[in-house]
């Protein structure tokens, strides 16, 4: 996308973030949203940063003043190397460096998954995907007991059975789409990894273009990585 018509797009998202507050982006702010597109960062992402940062702002209280999109920088720019790693495209074909990531702790991370999975069972009637998040949180839950003191070989197991239970997930997700939004995320997983198709071989571009399908999957089935690195 041509990186004035990705600023109008992000101006357009701010807007009704904004709640119709239009705040133009120029000078300095133009030339950092334009940073974004010719690294490549897609707009879904930068669309995902921003809300991610009015979450936060609006959980505070009453608003004082509308969001700017400076504000959100860290929010898209975080999301973007979350993109690129689940993707396969590499710090040098974007030109940045990869940001370091928070340690986190096992248990803390099973406890989210089983609240994001609760919370989406409650969305779901008595189908086939339903019954599939409850036994997915009834084993996180025995794995979040064991979790606790797990260490060497019990730890792994837990691991592998997180990456296990994931795939499995996405599989059933992936088995509930109507074609047309089949088609719909693929179009949109061809689009994201555009801007570095020319630089990749054909094996690692269809890699890319699937590990994004699969990442606009879990994010329009509201699906938490359970997996844990």
């Amino acid at each position: 996308m041509d990186p004035a018509e990705y600023c109008r797009e992000i101006e357009s998202y701010l807007c009704r973030k904004n709640e119709g507050h239009l705040i133009r982006i120029v000078g300095p702010v133009f030339e950092k949203v334009t940073g974004w597109a010719v690294q490549g960062v897609p707009l879904a992402v930068a669309f995902k940063g921003i809300d991610q940062y009015c979450e936060r702002y609006y959980a505070k209280g009453p608003r004082r003043r509308p969001v700017r999109v400076e504000f959100c920088e860290a929010d898209v720019l975080e999301l973007f190397d979350d993109w690129r790693r689940a993707v396969g495209v590499t710090a040098t074909d974007s030109g940045e460096e990869a940001a370091g990531r928070k340690a986190d702790s096992l248990p803390a991370h099973i406890d989210r998954a089983i609240s994001r999975l609760t919370a989406l069972r409650a969305g779901h009637g008595a189908d086939a995907f339903s019954a599939r998040l409850d036994e997915v949180v009834r084993e996180l839950d025995r794995l979040k007991s064991s979790s606790k003191q797990a260490r060497g070989d019990a730890r792994t197991a837990i691991l592998a059975r997180l990456v296990a239970l994931d795939a499995a997930l996405l599989d059933s997700a992936r088995s509930a789409l109507d074609e047309q939004t089949r088609s719909r995320l693929r179009a949109e997983a061809e689009s994201e990894i555009a801007p570095f198709a020319a630089r990749m071989p054909p094996d690692a571009r269809a890699s890319a273009v699937e590990a994004a399908f699969i990442r606009l999957l879990r994010d329009s089935a509201g699906l938490p990585l359970l997996a844990f690195a």
